[in-house]
């Protein structure tokens, strides 16, 4: 794999991990949770990202 190309993966990993916690923190917010169990569903949304799907949906 050419530097350019993991590049682009790790930015790729990087917007998806992002993209999860946001949706998980906006979910669990509109939920009613408080900021600090938002913040818990925010991680577990990214601990939780299929990594092989953003893999090979780049490729």
């Amino acid at each position: 794999m050419k530097d350019g190309d993991r590049a682009e993966l790790a930015e790729n990993v990087r917007e998806a991990c992002i993209n999860a916690a946001r949706e998980g923190f906006q979910d669990a917010a509109m939920s009613g949770l408080c900021t600090e169990g938002s913040m818990e569903a925010a991680i577990s949304a990214m601990q939780n990202l299929k990594l092989d799907k953003v893999i090979h949906d780049e490729e």
